[in-house]
């Protein structure tokens, strides 16, 4: 036998590799990774190891099947002493014995559920369709809406509320349908090829290592460039396709969680031997770890004279990552993009953990997949990135993505190519979309162009609809305090930041000590500074709250959150924070304190008055400044202080609010420290009752 890697050797064992390590490690051979070889001498010992201990597992149950026998002889429920059983109890609830009914009124109802036919309906549908689906002409159908209280014209769509009364009025059981046909024939999964996101730090060598793979397996007998664009491409290694997702930082994979769509099975996290573990690495951590995939460690960076890949380790096992040597099973492979060192087994590392998942799909039917990206190409319109997970694209194929659909003009590869269809995994370039879909958005072919434009539109109008009817934030400690009166939920997820790393240990450690039998609370990622769109992304998509100790979110992180309906938290007070929690956790939170954000104003110069104070001369950017505001001063970014507008004037006179763009004169309450270039943000603190509920035990 020929020298075969731990991975190949555990395949002809029929074992995992794990397994494989695991019983090498019990006959006291050296511990080693997936990709070590194996001597013929250790591959035997294993082989008579496996054989000796089936052989005593074949004997425990060669004497334990007596008992078996005699437990399976036990008698079987009689279904008739079971129907006794239950009429006793009926007569004993009732107080007499129930007997049967007249046979007249008995065979009414059923013959009635027989004949009853229920109408499937969408949301959406004109008065015209509706008439249509119930068998009722179009005047009948106005009439009953006029009589319900509503003005209807043939072609005005109603929404399912109205269609589910009109239904009743009629006296026609309807039945909401699915868009898309789910039962779809496909043909037997077959195996499909790994998808591969690789995750780190800026400038930690991602694009280096990905040029290199795909200067050494792709571009080599290929002509042209790979273009830029492309959200996934395709290498091959050992004769298999992998798939690497190439989005700009983990924001994107995490967006694309955040709408249901889990595309990726391993993830690469880069760090770079250097530098070392930074703060992105450890929010690439915990978006893989979040996303539930599997994560190989590749240390970058290596033909650098102070790269330290012991010390990357060391960083790594401190926030939860063993590698293999360091008493763990993550595999970690040290690369270096400029010699190609450990390229291969990157490579090879990927190819185990694939073989190990047994990735498998269906090759036939229609297809169904996930966008990856979208753009507006000058020449050739709408195009998006598009993922196939299950069936087979081609060209021609009607298909409907979120609220826009298409018929597929053309196929497109990585190097702008042309092909007729495209298999699981393999990523592929769509032309012919009406519009621009998200990246995550889900993409199914249907039957006909016009069924994917009639769900298009209703997708269209639900989300329209959706949209104008959310009042309150989805991830709120109020809809979670509401989901563990219900009993939907029993994990408060958090996701915490703080000024300094200090504070946020201690706070994760209050908050994660609250835990009780019913209710846990779990922090997912801690970090330091402002609360950025990543961290909105990540609570969007593990329905987390977002906690700030002694920081603001960013502009663009607050309007996301506002559209995505995550509840941003503040504090100042460490043991504020620690009582809101434990409030929502028993069913006490008091009236929430919500922060109207009023506008922003710079300080041009600063005003020394006797018995006033400071007056901060400024220029209003953004928004507009009230007389009664509260009032932060920021420096640099950083807090400095904070408290109440108690003069407002513009040249001689008091007002009571300035625009945007005008000059004025800001007196702040109790401010001893002011300089030109601060910045002010003016807000008001608005009270909202919250609804009271009891915790269920």
């Amino acid at each position: 036998m020929g020298k075969l890697k731990v991975f190949q050797a555990a395949k002809r064992l029929n074992l995992s590799s794990e397994g494989l390590i695991a019983v090498l490690k019990e006959l006291n051979f050296a511990p080693r990774g997936y990709t070590s070889y194996i001597t013929d001498e250790e591959f035997e010992a294993a082989r008579l190891r496996l054989r000796k201990e089936k052989k005593q597992f074949k004997e425990s149950i060669r004497r334990r099947r007596p008992a078996r026998q005699r437990s399976r002889q036990q008698p079987r429920l009689n279904e008739k002493q079971i129907a006794r059983n239950v009429k006793q109890t009926l007569v004993k609830v009732h107080g007499r014995e129930i007997k049967h009914k007249r046979p007249v009124h008995e065979s009414r109802p059923t013959t009635e559920s027989q004949t009853t036919k229920i109408v499937k309906v969408n949301p959406y549908m004109t008065v015209a369709e509706l008439a249509h689906a119930l068998d009722t002409p179009a005047a009948e159908v106005i009439k009953k809406c006029m009589k319900i209280g509503l003005l209807a014209t043939v072609n005005q769509r109603l929404d399912l509320d109205m269609i589910m009364l009109v239904a009743d009025e009629c006296g026609v059981k309807v039945k909401q349908e699915n868009e898309l046909v789910t039962n779809v024939k496909r043909g037997e999964p077959e195996t499909r090829p790994p998808v591969i996101v690789v995750m780190g730090h800026v400038d930690h060598g991602k694009t280096a290592l990905l040029d290199y793979i795909r200067k050494t397996k792709v571009a080599e007998h290929e002509v042209g460039r790979i273009t830029q664009h492309t959200g996934a491409y395709v290498a091959t290694y050992d004769g298999r396709p992998i798939i690497f997702l190439d989005t700009p930082g983990h924001e994107a994979f995490t967006a694309m969680r955040a709408r249901g769509a889990q595309v990726t099975d391993i993830g690469v996290l880069v760090v770079a031997a250097d530098d070392g573990v930074m703060p992105q690495t450890l929010e690439a951590i915990d978006h893989a770890r979040a996303a539930g995939i599997p994560i190989i460690v590749t240390i970058t960076k290596m033909d650098l004279l102070n790269a330290n890949a012991d010390r990357v380790k060391s960083q790594l096992a401190q926030h939860g990552i063993t590698v293999e040597g360091y008493g763990g099973h993550t595999p970690c492979i040290e690369t270096s993009a400029v010699t190609g060192q450990g390229v291969e087994e990157l490579l090879d590392a990927i190819s185990v953990i694939s073989l190990e998942m047994d990735l498998k799909a269906p090759y036939d039917g229609p297809a169904r997949g996930v966008v990856i990206e979208a753009r507006i190409d000058r020449g050739r319109g709408n195009i998006a990135t598009i993922l196939v997970q299950e069936g087979t694209l081609r060209r021609g194929d009607p298909f409907v993505a979120a609220e826009h659909y298409g018929r597929v003009r053309g196929l497109l590869s990585e190097t702008f190519e042309r092909t007729e269809e495209a298999t699981p995994s393999i990523p592929i370039q769509v032309l012919g979309f009406s519009g621009l879909p998200e990246a995550g958005d889900r993409f199914d072919v249907t039957a006909d162009e016009r069924t994917a434009r009639e769900i298009a539109q209703r997708r269209f109008l639900s989300k329209r609809a959706r949209i104008l009817s959310s009042s309150r934030p989805k991830v709120s400690l109020e809809a979670f305090q509401e989901r563990i009166a219900e009993g939907q939920t029993k994990e408060l997820t958090i996701i915490l930041k703080a000024d300094v790393s200090g504070s946020a240990e201690a706070l994760r450690d209050s908050l994660e000590g609250l835990s009780l039998d019913e209710v846990r609370v779990k922090v997912i990622h801690t970090g330091v500074g402002p609360i950025n769109k990543s961290d909105v992304l990540l609570a969007q998509a593990s329905c987390a709250i977002l906690v700030g100790f002694h920081i603001r979110p960013l502009p663009d992180a607050r309007r996301l959150a506002e559209k995505a309906g995550v509840e941003i938290r503040t504090y100042r007070i460490i043991y504020t924070a620690i009582d809101d929690i434990r409030a929502a956790m028993l069913g006490l939170l008091e009236p929430e304190k919500k922060e109207i954000p009023l506008g922003k104003a710079e300080v041009r110069k600063v005003f020394n008055i006797p018995r006033q104070g400071l007056i901060a001369g400024s220029c209003i950017t953004e928004g507009k400044a009230t007389r009664d505001a509260q009032v932060r001063v920021l420096r640099q970014g950083k807090e400095i202080f904070c408290g109440k507008v108690n003069s407002l004037r513009r040249f001689k006179d008091d007002v009571k609010e300035v625009e945007t763009g005008l000059e004025c004169g800001i007196g702040l309450e109790g401010i001893d420290d002011l300089e030109e270039s601060d910045i002010l943000e003016l807000y008001r603190i608005e009270e909202i009752a919250r609804a009271n509920f009891t915790t269920q035990k």
